[in-house]
């Protein structure tokens, strides 16, 4: 099952810098090499198995963004699934002005050749700014964006290829792709309850993103499960290198047990316990029993998209 990404924004507002971060195991330091995209950039990234996302990172060069708006508008605005517009923080007075023009002809493209597509803004490379500076102009940009979009539902978030931001903004665009998700969150409920987890979170098994997660407990830090994500994605490319197999790892204090394990063919799972008295071999009892449940749901979402 094919779903069309459209990546866009200005040229140099790291649009395939992410991209390759994400879905091609770059880490931060390395997309300094990458160049500019040269027109429109067709990639095909296997994802949760059945579901293959048809990236098209669209270089954001002046004369190629005027191209895609006249003489290449129905091809490249037309089956969208999902539009995600980058914008550089960065950007200032007629840079930005220009900037907005284009994000605005995006929208006008998209609601007349995909009515039902998903649109996110990234306002991206916050790092660059004072910390103190960012949440102020992070709101501006998003209400401004917001009020340019209606009727278009538009979600904005902030991003840094430095940090764990970009896994909790694309984890939210990946999360709208997946057909049965609704399910695979009861699921881990049901999973959570049985064995008195705090939480349990399923991970795509490429890309590290949250794809389902489940809450027992409220926690203080809301961005705890995109540092997981980013922590263990870099241990896992490190394990690569030294020709180690990752496949699962515990850690465990005075507070808390966490575990980490291969569940199935396509994610990992994490689940946290709060009493670390409950002895692992239970633990990882529980998580082999539940692989077989959750496998029959990846098999039977993977079949209902072959029928569409």
């Amino acid at each position: 099952m094919k779903k069309k990404v459209l990546l866009m924004g200005k040229s140099g507002s790291g649009k395939t810098s992410m991209r390759s971060i994400i879905f091609a195991n770059y880490i931060a330091k390395d997309t300094s090499r990458l160049g500019a995209t040269i027109d429109v950039e067709h990639s095909h990234v296997r994802f949760l198995g059945n579901l293959v996302l048809n990236l098209w990172d669209c270089g954001g060069q002046e004369a190629f963004m005027e191209n895609y708006f006249v003489s290449q508008r129905e091809n490249i605005f037309r089956n969208v699934e999902v539009l995600i517009y980058v914008f550089d923080v960065e950007s200032r007075d007629e840079e930005l002005k220009r900037d907005l023009r284009y994000y605005e002809t995006c929208l006008s493209a998209i609601y007349e050749n995909s009515p039902s597509a998903k649109v996110f803004c990234l306002i991206h490379k916050m790092d660059l700014l004072q910390e103190d500076q960012r949440d102020k102009i992070f709101s501006d940009r998003e209400n401004e964006i917001i009020n340019m979009s209606k009727p278009v539902d538009c979600s904005c978030f902030k991003t840094s290829i430095w940090d764990e931001t970009l896994y909790r903004a694309w984890s939210s665009i990946v999360y709208k792709l997946i057909p049965n998700v609704k399910e695979l969150e009861q699921s881990l409920t049901l999973f959570a309850d049985l064995m008195d987890g705090d939480e349990v979170l399923l991970f795509e098994r490429a890309t590290f993103l949250v794809i389902s997660h489940c809450q027992r407990n409220l926690q203080r830090d809301i961005h705890r499960f995109e540092k997981v994500s980013n922590i263990i994605k870099q241990f896992k490319l490190s394990c690569s290198k030294v020709a180690a197999q990752f496949q699962s790892m515990e850690v465990r204090n005075s507070n808390f047990a966490a575990f980490i394990d291969l569940f199935t063919t396509n994610t990992y799972i994490m689940v946290i316990m709060s009493d670390p008295h409950i002895p692992s071999a239970a633990t990882l009892l529980n998580i082999k029993n539940a692989r077989k449940h959750f496998e029959k749901l990846e098999r039977s979402s993977q079949s209902q998209q072959n029928k569409k």
